[in-house]
Protein backbone atom coordinates (compact mmCIF):
# COMPACT_ATOMS: atom_id res chain seq x y z
CA UNK A 1 0.00 0.00 0.00
CA UNK A 2 1.32 3.25 -0.99
CA UNK A 3 1.89 5.69 2.29
CA UNK A 4 1.96 9.55 1.20
CA UNK A 5 4.69 11.87 2.15
CA UNK A 6 4.62 13.69 5.08
CA UNK A 7 3.65 18.04 3.73
CA UNK A 8 6.34 19.66 2.81
CA UNK A 9 8.44 21.88 5.71
CA UNK A 10 7.85 25.61 5.36
CA UNK A 11 10.20 27.72 4.20
CA UNK A 12 13.69 26.45 4.47
CA UNK A 13 16.51 28.25 4.56
CA UNK A 14 20.14 26.71 3.24
CA UNK A 15 23.18 28.20 4.19
CA UNK A 16 25.66 27.37 1.33
CA UNK A 17 26.08 26.51 -2.29
CA UNK A 18 28.73 24.09 -1.62
CA UNK A 19 27.74 20.05 -2.73
CA UNK A 20 25.92 19.59 0.50
CA UNK A 21 23.78 22.59 0.37
CA UNK A 22 23.10 22.06 -3.50
CA UNK A 23 22.00 18.49 -2.28
CA UNK A 24 19.87 19.47 0.32
CA UNK A 25 18.23 21.62 -1.69
CA UNK A 26 17.75 19.38 -4.80
CA UNK A 27 16.36 16.65 -2.00
CA UNK A 28 14.18 19.42 -0.41
CA UNK A 29 12.52 20.79 -4.12
CA UNK A 30 12.11 17.35 -5.60
CA UNK A 31 10.03 16.77 -2.60
CA UNK A 32 8.39 20.03 -3.54
CA UNK A 33 9.30 22.45 -0.23
CA UNK A 34 9.92 25.63 -0.95
CA UNK A 35 13.51 26.80 -0.39
CA UNK A 36 16.10 29.32 -0.34
CA UNK A 37 19.89 29.18 -0.92
CA UNK A 38 22.24 31.58 0.13
CA UNK A 39 25.89 31.81 -0.88
CA UNK A 40 28.29 34.35 -0.17
CA UNK A 41 30.40 33.58 -2.82
CA UNK A 42 29.72 34.89 -6.71
CA UNK A 43 28.78 31.45 -7.82
CA UNK A 44 28.01 27.92 -6.62
CA UNK A 45 30.04 25.06 -5.60
CA UNK A 46 32.58 25.89 -2.78
CA UNK A 47 35.69 23.88 -2.67
CA UNK A 48 33.72 22.14 -5.59
CA UNK A 49 33.85 25.14 -7.82
CA UNK A 50 35.57 25.07 -11.07
CA UNK A 51 37.38 28.54 -12.31
CA UNK A 52 37.39 29.83 -15.51
CA UNK A 53 39.69 32.06 -16.60
CA UNK A 54 40.30 32.69 -20.69
CA UNK A 55 39.17 29.51 -21.67
CA UNK A 56 40.70 27.38 -19.74
CA UNK A 57 39.32 25.52 -16.53
CA UNK A 58 41.04 24.82 -13.35
CA UNK A 59 39.55 23.27 -9.94
CA UNK A 60 40.09 24.30 -6.40
CA UNK A 61 42.06 21.54 -5.79
CA UNK A 62 41.34 18.21 -7.74
CA UNK A 63 37.79 16.23 -7.25
CA UNK A 64 37.65 13.03 -7.84
CA UNK A 65 34.09 11.70 -8.18
CA UNK A 66 34.48 8.35 -6.27
CA UNK A 67 31.94 6.40 -3.51
CA UNK A 68 30.68 3.74 -2.44
CA UNK A 69 26.79 4.78 -2.13
CA UNK A 70 24.34 4.11 -4.42
CA UNK A 71 22.23 7.13 -4.00
CA UNK A 72 24.93 9.72 -4.35
CA UNK A 73 26.15 8.10 -7.48
CA UNK A 74 22.83 7.96 -9.07
CA UNK A 75 22.26 11.58 -8.64
CA UNK A 76 25.77 12.08 -10.17
CA UNK A 77 24.56 10.51 -13.26
CA UNK A 78 21.30 11.52 -13.22
CA UNK A 79 22.68 15.51 -13.61
CA UNK A 80 24.99 14.89 -16.17
CA UNK A 81 24.53 11.65 -18.24
CA UNK A 82 27.23 11.55 -20.47
CA UNK A 83 29.29 14.43 -19.51
CA UNK A 84 30.06 12.37 -16.86
CA UNK A 85 33.34 10.82 -17.43
CA UNK A 86 34.84 7.87 -16.40
CA UNK A 87 39.07 7.97 -15.88
CA UNK A 88 42.15 6.34 -14.77
CA UNK A 89 43.93 7.45 -12.14
CA UNK A 90 47.54 7.88 -12.35
CA UNK A 91 49.73 9.71 -9.30
CA UNK A 92 53.56 10.16 -8.45
CA UNK A 93 55.02 10.99 -4.77
CA UNK A 94 57.68 13.53 -5.89
CA UNK A 95 60.39 13.19 -3.04
CA UNK A 96 64.14 13.43 -2.82
CA UNK A 97 64.63 14.79 -6.37
CA UNK A 98 62.40 11.26 -7.41
CA UNK A 99 59.28 10.03 -8.27
CA UNK A 100 57.11 7.40 -6.58
CA UNK A 101 54.36 5.99 -8.27
CA UNK A 102 51.07 5.82 -5.66
CA UNK A 103 50.12 3.97 -4.98
CA UNK A 104 53.21 1.88 -4.54
CA UNK A 105 54.72 -0.54 -7.00
CA UNK A 106 57.35 -2.90 -6.16
CA UNK A 107 60.20 -2.83 -9.12
CA UNK A 108 59.37 1.29 -8.94
CA UNK A 109 59.94 1.44 -5.03
CA UNK A 110 62.90 -0.58 -4.48
CA UNK A 111 64.91 1.33 -7.49
CA UNK A 112 63.67 4.94 -6.11
CA UNK A 113 64.71 3.89 -2.43
CA UNK A 114 66.98 1.25 -3.41
CA UNK A 115 67.27 -2.06 -1.78
CA UNK A 116 69.42 -1.00 1.67
CA UNK A 117 66.46 1.73 1.97
CA UNK A 118 63.73 -0.53 1.43
CA UNK A 119 64.99 -2.93 3.96
CA UNK A 120 65.39 -0.70 6.30
CA UNK A 121 61.69 0.33 5.95
CA UNK A 122 60.23 -3.09 6.15
CA UNK A 123 62.28 -3.87 9.58
CA UNK A 124 61.22 -0.27 10.85
CA UNK A 125 57.61 -2.25 10.32
CA UNK A 126 58.33 -5.03 11.39
CA UNK A 127 59.30 -3.81 14.45
CA UNK A 128 56.09 -1.39 15.32
CA UNK A 129 54.22 -4.59 14.58
CA UNK A 130 56.39 -6.07 17.24
CA UNK A 131 55.74 -2.93 19.17
CA UNK A 132 53.30 -0.63 18.55
CA UNK A 133 52.86 3.50 19.74
CA UNK A 134 50.55 2.95 22.27
CA UNK A 135 48.51 5.15 23.16
CA UNK A 136 47.68 6.34 19.80
CA UNK A 137 47.31 10.05 20.15
CA UNK A 138 48.59 12.16 17.46
CA UNK A 139 49.13 11.74 13.76
CA UNK A 140 52.48 10.82 13.93
CA UNK A 141 51.23 7.58 16.50
CA UNK A 142 48.99 6.55 14.26
CA UNK A 143 50.65 6.82 10.99
CA UNK A 144 53.63 4.71 12.50
CA UNK A 145 51.78 2.38 13.56
CA UNK A 146 50.67 1.48 10.45
CA UNK A 147 53.68 2.32 7.98
CA UNK A 148 56.61 2.12 10.57
CA UNK A 149 58.62 5.57 11.88
CA UNK A 150 61.19 5.08 8.49
CA UNK A 151 58.57 5.21 5.76
CA UNK A 152 56.53 7.62 8.17
CA UNK A 153 59.55 10.68 8.29
CA UNK A 154 60.06 9.56 4.64
CA UNK A 155 57.01 10.64 2.98
CA UNK A 156 54.48 11.31 5.70
CA UNK A 157 56.32 14.19 8.05
CA UNK A 158 57.57 16.80 5.52
CA UNK A 159 53.94 17.23 3.13
CA UNK A 160 51.50 16.51 6.66
CA UNK A 161 53.87 19.55 7.93
CA UNK A 162 53.22 21.06 4.68
CA UNK A 163 49.40 20.57 4.61
CA UNK A 164 48.62 21.59 7.84
CA UNK A 165 51.41 24.33 8.74
CA UNK A 166 51.68 22.25 12.15
CA UNK A 167 54.11 19.40 13.38
CA UNK A 168 52.31 15.95 12.53
CA UNK A 169 52.84 15.70 16.86
CA UNK A 170 50.31 18.50 16.98
CA UNK A 171 47.53 16.69 15.17
CA UNK A 172 44.96 14.54 16.00
CA UNK A 173 45.30 10.35 15.50
CA UNK A 174 41.93 11.02 14.18
CA UNK A 175 42.51 12.91 11.54
CA UNK A 176 44.76 9.96 10.12
CA UNK A 177 41.77 7.51 11.02
CA UNK A 178 39.05 9.46 9.56
CA UNK A 179 41.18 10.19 6.26
CA UNK A 180 43.32 7.17 5.57
CA UNK A 181 41.06 4.65 7.25
CA UNK A 182 42.30 1.07 5.96
CA UNK A 183 45.23 1.91 4.64
CA UNK A 184 48.65 0.79 5.94
CA UNK A 185 52.12 -0.44 4.54
CA UNK A 186 50.68 -3.92 4.55
CA UNK A 187 47.33 -2.96 2.18
CA UNK A 188 49.43 -0.87 -0.04
CA UNK A 189 52.17 -4.43 -0.42
CA UNK A 190 49.14 -6.76 -0.94
CA UNK A 191 47.29 -3.85 -3.75
CA UNK A 192 51.17 -3.62 -5.39
CA UNK A 193 51.37 -7.42 -5.64
CA UNK A 194 47.96 -8.44 -6.42
CA UNK A 195 47.78 -9.00 -10.71
CA UNK A 196 45.85 -6.05 -12.07
CA UNK A 197 42.41 -8.24 -12.73
CA UNK A 198 42.11 -9.14 -8.92
CA UNK A 199 42.23 -5.67 -7.29
CA UNK A 200 38.71 -4.63 -8.11
CA UNK A 201 37.71 -7.25 -5.74
CA UNK A 202 37.19 -6.89 -1.52
CA UNK A 203 38.34 -4.26 0.04
CA UNK A 204 39.89 -1.55 -1.42
CA UNK A 205 41.03 1.30 0.55
CA UNK A 206 39.74 4.69 -1.04
CA UNK A 207 43.31 6.13 -1.20
CA UNK A 208 43.54 3.15 -3.56
CA UNK A 209 40.82 3.20 -6.18
CA UNK A 210 42.38 3.52 -9.53
CA UNK A 211 39.36 4.49 -11.17
CA UNK A 212 37.26 7.41 -10.50
CA UNK A 213 34.21 9.85 -12.21
CA UNK A 214 34.80 13.68 -13.51
CA UNK A 215 32.38 16.16 -14.91
CA UNK A 216 33.80 16.77 -18.81
CA UNK A 217 34.16 20.74 -17.87
CA UNK A 218 35.14 20.31 -14.21
CA UNK A 219 33.60 19.66 -10.57
CA UNK A 220 31.58 23.36 -10.74
CA UNK A 221 30.19 21.81 -13.89
CA UNK A 222 27.97 19.18 -11.87
CA UNK A 223 26.53 21.94 -8.87
CA UNK A 224 25.84 24.35 -11.44
CA UNK A 225 23.81 21.95 -12.96
CA UNK A 226 22.12 20.97 -9.83
CA UNK A 227 21.40 24.61 -9.17
CA UNK A 228 19.56 24.63 -12.35
CA UNK A 229 17.67 21.92 -11.53
CA UNK A 230 16.79 23.56 -8.35
CA UNK A 231 15.68 27.12 -9.40
CA UNK A 232 13.95 25.06 -12.25
CA UNK A 233 11.79 23.56 -9.83
CA UNK A 234 10.53 26.75 -7.61
CA UNK A 235 13.73 26.73 -5.62
CA UNK A 236 15.80 30.04 -5.50
CA UNK A 237 19.69 30.44 -5.46
CA UNK A 238 20.79 33.59 -4.55
CA UNK A 239 24.40 34.03 -4.92
CA UNK A 240 26.65 37.25 -3.48
CA UNK A 241 24.25 36.64 -0.42
CA UNK A 242 25.91 36.22 2.91
CA UNK A 243 24.59 35.37 5.80
CA UNK A 244 25.35 37.97 8.61
CA UNK A 245 23.14 36.68 11.19
CA UNK A 246 20.94 33.90 12.65
CA UNK A 247 18.11 35.13 15.26
CA UNK A 248 16.52 32.63 17.60
CA UNK A 249 14.44 32.48 20.33
CA UNK A 250 12.45 29.61 22.35
CA UNK A 251 15.37 26.81 21.10
CA UNK A 252 14.59 27.93 17.38
CA UNK A 253 16.08 29.97 14.78
CA UNK A 254 13.31 32.42 14.09
CA UNK A 255 14.89 34.96 10.95
CA UNK A 256 18.14 35.07 9.51
CA UNK A 257 19.79 38.23 7.90
CA UNK A 258 20.95 38.45 4.57
CA UNK A 259 23.62 40.78 3.02
CA UNK A 260 23.36 41.54 -0.21
CA UNK A 261 24.91 44.60 -2.34
CA UNK A 262 25.75 46.29 0.71
CA UNK A 263 22.17 45.82 2.27
CA UNK A 264 20.40 43.55 5.04
CA UNK A 265 17.90 41.89 4.34
CA UNK A 266 15.50 39.20 7.09
CA UNK A 267 14.24 36.12 6.20
CA UNK A 268 11.72 34.43 8.30
CA UNK A 269 13.24 30.61 8.56
CA UNK A 270 11.08 27.48 9.06
CA UNK A 271 13.78 25.49 8.96
CA UNK A 272 17.58 25.76 8.82
CA UNK A 273 20.18 23.67 6.88
CA UNK A 274 23.49 25.20 7.19
CA UNK A 275 27.20 24.48 5.47
CA UNK A 276 29.07 27.63 6.86
CA UNK A 277 31.54 27.26 8.94
CA UNK A 278 30.20 26.20 12.49
CA UNK A 279 32.66 28.84 14.01
CA UNK A 280 31.17 31.86 11.60
CA UNK A 281 27.85 29.99 12.56
CA UNK A 282 28.01 30.40 15.91
CA UNK A 283 29.46 34.14 15.55
CA UNK A 284 26.39 35.34 13.69
CA UNK A 285 23.64 33.79 16.58
CA UNK A 286 21.98 36.71 17.66
CA UNK A 287 21.33 36.68 20.86
CA UNK A 288 24.90 35.30 21.12
CA UNK A 289 25.38 31.97 23.09
CA UNK A 290 27.05 31.77 26.52
CA UNK A 291 30.90 32.71 26.36
CA UNK A 292 32.13 28.87 26.92
CA UNK A 293 30.41 27.80 23.77
CA UNK A 294 31.55 31.19 21.66
CA UNK A 295 35.20 30.53 23.60
CA UNK A 296 35.21 26.60 21.69
CA UNK A 297 34.12 27.67 18.62
CA UNK A 298 36.81 30.17 18.30
CA UNK A 299 38.84 27.25 19.28
CA UNK A 300 38.32 25.64 16.03
CA UNK A 301 40.87 26.20 13.51
CA UNK A 302 40.92 25.71 9.77
CA UNK A 303 43.31 25.71 7.12
CA UNK A 304 43.54 27.67 4.33
CA UNK A 305 44.57 27.11 0.46
CA UNK A 306 45.43 28.80 -2.53
CA UNK A 307 45.44 27.22 -6.34
CA UNK A 308 47.90 28.90 -9.01
CA UNK A 309 47.07 28.03 -12.40
CA UNK A 310 50.04 28.12 -14.95
CA UNK A 311 49.39 28.06 -18.80
CA UNK A 312 52.52 26.33 -20.88
CA UNK A 313 53.06 26.50 -24.01
CA UNK A 314 53.58 22.98 -24.10
CA UNK A 315 51.12 19.97 -25.43
CA UNK A 316 51.86 17.41 -22.73
CA UNK A 317 54.37 17.09 -19.72
CA UNK A 318 53.86 14.13 -17.53
CA UNK A 319 51.37 11.74 -17.95
CA UNK A 320 49.90 12.31 -14.18
CA UNK A 321 46.59 13.73 -12.72
CA UNK A 322 48.19 14.98 -9.84
CA UNK A 323 51.67 14.28 -7.98
CA UNK A 324 52.11 15.32 -4.42
CA UNK A 325 55.29 16.55 -3.59
CA UNK A 326 56.53 15.48 -0.34
CA UNK A 327 60.28 17.44 -0.67
CA UNK A 328 60.94 20.18 1.32
CA UNK A 329 62.96 21.89 -1.22
CA UNK A 330 59.51 23.65 -2.48
CA UNK A 331 56.81 25.32 -1.20
CA UNK A 332 54.36 23.64 -3.26
CA UNK A 333 52.38 21.08 -1.28
CA UNK A 334 50.09 18.93 -4.96
CA UNK A 335 50.47 19.51 -8.86
CA UNK A 336 47.37 19.19 -11.13
CA UNK A 337 47.68 19.18 -14.73
CA UNK A 338 43.70 19.57 -15.44
CA UNK A 339 44.41 18.35 -19.29
CA UNK A 340 44.87 14.62 -17.79
CA UNK A 341 41.40 15.16 -15.52
CA UNK A 342 39.32 16.33 -18.50
CA UNK A 343 41.00 16.80 -22.33
CA UNK A 344 38.21 19.71 -22.11
CA UNK A 345 39.49 21.78 -19.40
CA UNK A 346 41.82 23.40 -22.36
CA UNK A 347 40.68 25.01 -25.06
CA UNK A 348 43.87 25.09 -27.06
CA UNK A 349 45.35 21.26 -26.96
CA UNK A 350 48.95 23.15 -27.82
CA UNK A 351 49.20 24.10 -24.54
CA UNK A 352 48.77 22.73 -20.86
CA UNK A 353 47.15 23.97 -17.45
CA UNK A 354 49.14 23.27 -14.31
CA UNK A 355 47.46 23.84 -10.65
CA UNK A 356 50.15 24.24 -8.29
CA UNK A 357 48.36 23.75 -5.00
CA UNK A 358 49.94 26.00 -1.96
CA UNK A 359 49.09 25.64 1.94
CA UNK A 360 48.85 27.99 4.03
CA UNK A 361 47.28 30.32 6.91
CA UNK A 362 44.68 33.55 5.76
CA UNK A 363 46.92 36.40 5.92
CA UNK A 364 50.33 34.74 6.54
CA UNK A 365 53.14 35.17 3.86
CA UNK A 366 52.08 32.93 0.82
CA UNK A 367 48.62 34.24 1.51
CA UNK A 368 49.38 37.70 1.33
CA UNK A 369 51.99 37.41 -2.16
CA UNK A 370 50.66 39.02 -4.71
CA UNK A 371 49.13 37.22 -7.55
CA UNK A 372 52.19 38.22 -9.83
CA UNK A 373 54.80 36.88 -7.59
CA UNK A 374 52.85 33.62 -6.66
CA UNK A 375 52.76 33.10 -10.70
CA UNK A 376 56.60 33.88 -10.74
CA UNK A 377 57.46 31.30 -7.77
CA UNK A 378 54.75 28.28 -9.12
CA UNK A 379 56.74 28.82 -12.38
CA UNK A 380 60.07 28.82 -10.59
CA UNK A 381 59.55 25.32 -8.99
CA UNK A 382 57.87 23.39 -11.64
CA UNK A 383 60.99 24.21 -12.85
CA UNK A 384 63.07 23.15 -9.64
CA UNK A 385 60.96 19.72 -9.75
CA UNK A 386 62.02 19.14 -13.28
CA UNK A 387 58.42 19.10 -14.66
CA UNK A 388 58.71 22.03 -17.21
CA UNK A 389 60.88 24.76 -18.35
CA UNK A 390 59.70 28.19 -16.57
CA UNK A 391 60.35 29.68 -19.65
CA UNK A 392 57.06 28.35 -20.87
CA UNK A 393 55.01 29.60 -18.54
CA UNK A 394 52.89 32.08 -21.11
CA UNK A 395 50.01 33.15 -18.19
CA UNK A 396 49.02 32.14 -14.90
CA UNK A 397 46.65 33.57 -12.17
CA UNK A 398 45.45 32.66 -8.36
CA UNK A 399 42.30 31.28 -6.84
CA UNK A 400 42.30 31.51 -2.82
CA UNK A 401 40.12 29.37 -0.55
CA UNK A 402 39.47 30.50 3.17
CA UNK A 403 38.74 27.41 5.53
CA UNK A 404 39.48 24.71 2.99
CA UNK A 405 40.39 21.92 5.54
CA UNK A 406 38.94 21.79 9.51
CA UNK A 407 42.17 21.13 11.23
CA UNK A 408 41.87 18.16 13.84
CA UNK A 409 44.52 19.61 16.62
CA UNK A 410 44.71 18.83 20.25
CA UNK A 411 41.68 19.98 21.99
CA UNK A 412 39.24 20.18 18.84
CA UNK A 413 37.35 17.90 19.93
CA UNK A 414 36.19 18.84 23.49
CA UNK A 415 35.50 22.11 21.65
CA UNK A 416 33.55 20.73 18.60
CA UNK A 417 31.66 18.53 21.23
CA UNK A 418 30.61 21.68 23.49
CA UNK A 419 29.27 23.59 20.02
CA UNK A 420 27.53 20.42 19.00
CA UNK A 421 25.78 20.30 21.82
CA UNK A 422 24.82 23.50 21.98
CA UNK A 423 23.60 23.72 18.30
CA UNK A 424 21.46 20.23 18.91
CA UNK A 425 19.27 22.65 21.11
CA UNK A 426 17.59 24.24 18.34
CA UNK A 427 14.79 22.21 16.93
CA UNK A 428 15.26 23.89 13.14
CA UNK A 429 18.78 23.66 12.60
CA UNK A 430 21.01 21.01 10.85
CA UNK A 431 24.41 21.08 10.29
CA UNK A 432 25.79 19.25 7.41
CA UNK A 433 28.41 19.43 5.01
CA UNK A 434 32.53 19.58 5.72
CA UNK A 435 32.83 23.02 7.70
CA UNK A 436 28.90 23.02 8.37
CA UNK A 437 30.34 19.93 11.20
CA UNK A 438 33.93 20.70 11.11
CA UNK A 439 34.48 17.40 9.84
CA UNK A 440 37.13 16.29 6.90
CA UNK A 441 34.65 15.32 4.79
CA UNK A 442 34.64 13.34 1.51
CA UNK A 443 32.12 15.48 -1.28
CA UNK A 444 29.94 12.20 -0.89
CA UNK A 445 30.11 12.27 2.74
CA UNK A 446 29.00 16.17 2.58
CA UNK A 447 26.56 14.83 0.25
CA UNK A 448 25.00 11.96 2.23
CA UNK A 449 24.87 14.50 5.71
CA UNK A 450 22.62 16.73 3.07
CA UNK A 451 20.07 13.75 2.09
CA UNK A 452 19.55 12.70 5.40
CA UNK A 453 19.22 16.11 6.77
CA UNK A 454 16.07 16.38 4.30
CA UNK A 455 14.40 13.27 5.37
CA UNK A 456 14.94 13.96 8.92
CA UNK A 457 12.10 17.48 7.70
CA UNK A 458 10.24 14.30 6.31
CA UNK A 459 9.60 11.87 9.86
CA UNK A 460 12.64 10.30 9.73
CA UNK A 461 15.88 10.12 12.60
CA UNK A 462 18.82 10.22 11.53
CA UNK A 463 22.52 10.73 13.18
CA UNK A 464 23.91 13.06 10.68
CA UNK A 465 27.32 12.88 12.96
CA UNK A 466 27.65 8.93 12.11
CA UNK A 467 28.40 9.65 8.16
CA UNK A 468 31.99 9.16 7.80
CA UNK A 469 32.68 7.43 11.32
CA UNK A 470 32.32 3.99 10.21
CA UNK A 471 35.17 3.13 7.82
CA UNK A 472 32.80 -0.21 6.49
CA UNK A 473 31.02 2.09 5.39
CA UNK A 474 33.29 3.81 3.02
CA UNK A 475 35.71 0.85 2.15
CA UNK A 476 34.10 -2.60 1.79
CA UNK A 477 33.23 -4.16 -1.21
CA UNK A 478 30.29 -5.84 0.23
CA UNK A 479 27.01 -4.86 0.49
CA UNK A 480 27.14 -2.34 -2.79
CA UNK A 481 24.41 -4.79 -4.25
CA UNK A 482 21.89 -4.06 -1.48
CA UNK A 483 21.82 -0.33 -1.86
CA UNK A 484 21.62 -0.39 -6.14
CA UNK A 485 18.02 -2.67 -5.16
CA UNK A 486 17.46 -0.31 -2.04
CA UNK A 487 18.28 3.38 -2.71
CA UNK A 488 18.06 4.66 0.75
CA UNK A 489 19.83 1.18 1.97
CA UNK A 490 23.31 2.86 2.18
CA UNK A 491 21.77 5.95 3.85
CA UNK A 492 20.22 3.64 6.68
CA UNK A 493 23.45 1.87 7.07
CA UNK A 494 25.65 5.12 7.48
CA UNK A 495 22.69 6.31 9.80
CA UNK A 496 23.27 3.42 12.75
CA UNK A 497 26.98 3.89 12.73
CA UNK A 498 28.50 5.12 15.56
CA UNK A 499 30.28 9.09 15.45
CA UNK A 500 33.58 9.36 16.12
CA UNK A 501 33.19 12.63 17.69
CA UNK A 502 33.19 12.36 21.49
CA UNK A 503 29.90 12.30 23.01
CA UNK A 504 27.90 16.15 23.43
CA UNK A 505 28.76 17.48 27.00
CA UNK A 506 26.23 19.34 29.03
CA UNK A 507 25.98 22.93 28.34
CA UNK A 508 24.17 25.77 29.87
CA UNK A 509 21.33 27.66 27.23
CA UNK A 510 19.91 30.88 27.09
CA UNK A 511 15.96 31.21 27.33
Amino acid sequence: MHRPHPPPPDSVVVIGAGPAGLTAAHELVRRGARVVVFERDAGVGGLARTVRYKGFRFDIGGHRFFTKSQVVQDLWHEVLGADFLRRKRLSRIYYGGRFFDYPLRPANALFGLGLVASLRVLLSYLRVRISPVRPEVTFADWVTNRFGRRLYRTFFETYTRKVWGLSPDAIGADWAAQRIKDLSLREALVHMLRPARRRGRGRVPRTLVDEFYYPRFGPGMMWERVADLVTQAGGAVRTNAGVAALHHAHGRITAVDVEVDGRRETVRAGQVISTMAIRDLVGALTPPPPPEVTAAALRLKYRDFLTVALVLDVPDLFPDNWIYVHDSGVKVGRIQNFKNWSPDMVPDRSRTCLGLEYFCWEGDELWSMADADLVRLAAREIGIIGLADPASVVDGTVARARKAYPVYDHGFQEALSLVRTYAAGFSNLQLVGRNGMHRYNNQDHSMLTAMLAVRNLYGERHDLWAVNGDATYLEAGEGAADSSMDPGADLRRIASSQPRVPTPVAVAREP
